[in-house]
């Protein structure tokens, strides 16, 4: 007994490391990932498919890069790289991406430009009327004013259509270039839309009836200088007149939807 308690004593002495109350977990990668335990996300895909989703991020992210390197060359001052390769840049930028600010815009604007547009219906009985000026911009404010999410499309779809019209025409509202006769088919498809949604059509003939041409206006007028300014400016607005644009039949029947 005194072996036996002497031997007891000094493996359970002060010195002694206490035995383990039960198993002992594996330290190192394995006890980070237990034996048994199923593989989740990209690490569950076999090797082939692993190499194939890496390929798949590197074609996105250069990509990217690309897009973005392409957009700021648009909106960058004239350099070398836009002198010899801008013809690229505007294939790939048009139509879809098109951007119409500068950086370093050393000229903000200044002026208020508020679209509007006036249709000729056909009734039902074949007579033909004019309706009054739509003031398209002041409908888009006012949905966007204390909006907290305005939608893009009243933001920006009108705005961005009169800047495409007027930068492929002149003066004169003559064409110039390739993309003039695009320019002029998108703004007259919208503000067919417009002038749909706000039953025009119901308005001018009192029931049914047929949009069979519209006007496009523009209306102009410069932002009053702040009232510590001695900077002169006329706030009489001047206006711009489209010629009547002749409504296919599609588009009057509600092709453009």
């Amino acid at each position: 007994m005194d072996a036996y308690d002497e031997g007891s004593d000094a493996r359970h002495g002060p010195g002694a490391p206490a035995e383990s109350a039960g198993p002992v977990e594996p330290s190192g990668p394995e006890g980070a990932y237990p034996l048994g335990e199923p593989r989740t996300g990209v690490a569950a895909l076999s090797l082939r498919y692993r190499i194939a989703v890496a390929l798949a991020l590197a074609v996105v992210a250069v990509g990217v890069c690309v897009h973005l390197g392409m957009t700021f060359l648009h909106v960058a001052p004239a350099n070398t790289v836009t002198k010899a390769h801008g013809e690229a840049v505007d294939d790939w930028i048009y139509p879809e991406f098109e951007q119409n600010w500068k950086l370093f815009a050393p000229n903000p604007l200044q002026q208020n430009i508020s679209i509007q547009v006036r249709a000729g219906i056909r009734g039902p009985e074949g007579t033909t009327s004019t309706t009054g000026w739509y003031d398209l911009s002041a409908e888009d404010g006012r949905a966007i004013d204390g909006n907290l999410l305005p939608s893009h499309t009243q933001q920006n779809e009108l705005r961005r259509a009169w800047d495409f019209y007027v930068a492929t025409h002149d003066g004169e509202n003559r064409p110039v270039g390739l993309r003039g006769s695009l320019s002029e088919s998108y703004l007259r498809r919208i503000m067919v839309l417009r002038l749909d949604r706000d039953d025009a059509v119901r308005a001018a003939t009192g029931g049914a009836g047929v949009i069979e041409r519209v006007q496009v206006r523009s209306r102009t007028s410069n932002v009053p200088p702040p009232r510590w300014s001695r900077e002169k400016v006329s706030t009489t607005p001047s206006y711009r007149e489209l010629p009547w644009w002749k409504v296919p039949q599609d588009e009057a029947a509600g092709g453009v939807r």
